[in-house]
Parts: C-alpha cells; structure tokens; sequence
C-alpha cells in the first residue's frame, strides 16, 4: 500500500488500532506506522497490559523486516507515552530510533502524558504533526479518554426491540425479537467493553452468562452485576468462571462470604434510599480503570441509570416487527410537559441483517 499523504498514513495507523480493538484495556487501543518514501516499512498494535505497546511493536517490526528507521515518519494514533507505568516511554524508543517525524492524531489526555510525549520528540529535533484524523481516533478510545477525563467510563446501554419500542412480552417471553446477524454484532460490542453491567431481575429472569460467544476474544468482559440486597443466587451462571462484581447497599457477611468462595467480589455503594449509588459506581469503575461499559439490563434499571445522568449512548437493535401490549425498553416517569422530554443525537444507523441499528448519544455531561 503506497501512503501518499498524512490522511493515508494515519487511516492505515487506525486500522491496526482496529485489532487491539478487544485486548488493550485498560490501555488505549494505539496503531502506529512507519513509513518512507511512501511505503509502509514497520506497523504494530498496542498489546495486551504490561506488554510492548504500538511504537515499540512497529519498531520492532521493521526490524525483523530489515528497514532502517532513521529519519522516516511515524504515524500513531495517540501521542507516544513518556512515563514508565507497566513499560518505558515509547517516546524514548522513538528518539532512539532516530525517525525524522512523528504524526499523531491526538494528544495523550493521561496527566502524566499530556503533551510532554510530543515535547520530548520536539526537543531531540524530530518534527511532530498532531490533529490528523483526531475524531476517528477518539472514537476509536472514547472510553479511556472518558476515564482520562471525567474519572468514569463511557456507558453504552444496549437493547433489542420491536419497531414499536417493545423488548419482551408481558409474560417475560423475549428470545428472539431481533435476527442472528445482530445478536452477533452486539456480542461485538459486549467484547469490546471493560465490564458488561446487568441488574438482579435480569439475572433471576434470565439467568445469563453474559459473556462473549459470537465473536473471538482472548480477553472477556468483567461482569457486574447491580444486587442491592445480595438476591443473587448462588448458582447464577453469571458466577461461573469466578471474577463477577456484585455491586450491592446492604451488607450480608454470610452472603458476601459465600460469594467470595465463588470468586465473586461485593462493593457496597449504598445511597441515602437503599439502593446502589450508580453515580457512585460510575467513578469506582473508573478507579477500577474500566473504560467501556456495556449495559444489558431491564427497564427498571434501565431507567434508573438514565435518570442518574449515568448512560452516554443508547446501542438500540430494532426489529421489523409489533409487539403490541409489551414491556418497553426504559422504566421512566411519566412527562407533564414535551419540554421535560430526554433529547439524544443520532451518531449512526445502520442495517444489520434483517434489523436496524441505532446508536445515539445523550447530550455530553460531567
């Protein structure tokens, strides 16, 4: 592929962030691309915590192919690191490496990067570039720079529905309402998230597993699951495999210890009513360095989050089919006044086999 201007190179660059898109966490998914002359002599992908992230893989990688580096340009899709966390500064491995230029679609929105990764490559002479297809590549990590920069993930709640807006019968009856293509594609986005988030009602109706099956990941998803009086059965699936955070607002050391032996952890976020903070627990996963969280719940809980402030996007699988009388997908009040209604921003809509997919976004807050 010959890369003919700076748009070519960092497109190219975000397509090999594209593979770290299920494995990185809770490290930005990075892309970087070494080019000279117009053609690609070293590419990588930023891997899973603790290992070599994108510069240092894409240095390596034309190594191993026999190019010379110096004075080429590096296109990456966030500004190199230049803190010694889990690895060293790439910033380091770059000025090493003697590249004559450096193009990044953003600047790092970690403190402990901000700007003085580019500073550094500024400083032993390489020329930098950054704001390059800088929207594309913040979508490609809007759930670390929502940790980055507001101290919580970026909440993606998902659901299926009829075209009338129906998510199951009265009588609990819900599999399936939308086609296999999209049930597919929302495992996708489960994958992609740090946590997929349910509540107590959905794993007593359902008992799910709530892990990723449709597409291939080496890493799954944390499972939380929002329990405030610790209903949980101990033989959910859900508990399976061990790791499960039951987020609860009444202690039971009986329970709790019982979950523990199953490899379940208890975080006690109540509020003032009895019931889990969810603003609350919005910004321990964010201590926790959860990026993405994937919601799958039912309407009340559903609701509860929206009325909270705490969802930032709707994934909404449509299907072209009337349920009639049936559950909706969120249990919110009643309006007095159309001026009271909850406005959103159509970000993408799409066909997915048989069924529509809509994502929109609530209009940004803290």
């Amino acid at each position: 592929m010959e890369i003919l201007n700076d748009i070519d190179g960092m497109r190219l660059a975000l397509e090999w962030a594209a593979r770290g898109l299920y494995t990185t966490s809770p490290n930005p998914r990075i892309g970087c691309v070494i080019v000279r002359d117009g053609q690609v002599i070293g590419a990588g992908v930023t891997q899973a915590a603790g290992q070599d992230h994108a510069e240092v893989q894409a240095l390596a990688n034309a190594a191993a192919r026999g190019n010379d580096v110096r004075g080429a340009t590096a296109y990456v899709t966030l500004e190199p690191c230049n803190h010694h966390g889990r690895t060293p500064p790439c910033s380091d491995a770059l000025v090493r490496a003697g590249l004559g230029r450096v193009v990044a679609a953003m600047t790092d929105p970690n403190p402990l990067v901000a700007g003085q990764g580019l500073a550094k490559l500024e400083a032993a002479g390489i020329a930098v570039t950054t704001g390059v297809l800088a929207d594309e590549a913040y979508e490609m990590n809007i759930g670390f720079f929502s940790r980055m920069q507001r101290g919580k993930p970026w909440v993606r709640m998902k659901t299926a529905a009829s075209l009338d807006g129906m998510t199951a019968l009265h009588n609990g009856q819900s599999q399936w309402i939308t086609g296999p293509a999209a049930r597919a594609d929302g495992h996708a986005w489960r994958a992609r998230a740090c946590a997929i988030l349910t509540g107590i009602g959905t794993v007593k109706a359902d008992d799910p597993q709530l892990n990723v099956r449709a597409v291939e990941t080496p890493r799954q998803p944390r499972r939380i699951v929002v329990d405030s009086r610790l209903d949980i059965s101990l033989d959910a699936r859900i508990l399976q495999g061990g790791g499960t955070w039951i987020v609860a607002a009444v202690a039971n050391p009986e329970k709790e210890a019982q979950l523990r032996a199953l490899g379940a952890e208890v975080i006690l976020l109540p509020n003032a009513a009895g019931k889990v903070d969810l603003a609350a627990l919005m910004l321990e996963l964010g201590r926790r360095q959860i990026n993405e969280v994937h919601v799958e719940a039912g309407t009340r809980l559903n609701g509860s989050l929206i009325r909270e402030g705490c969802v930032d996007e709707l994934l909404v699988y449509l299907a072209p089919t009337l349920l009639g009388d049936a559950q909706g997908m969120f249990a919110l009040p009643a309006l007095t006044d159309l001026k009271q209604q909850r406005t959103l921003q159509f970000h993408q809509i799409q066909q997915v086999g048989e069924d529509l997919r809509i994502l929109a976004r609530f209009a940004q807050r803290n």
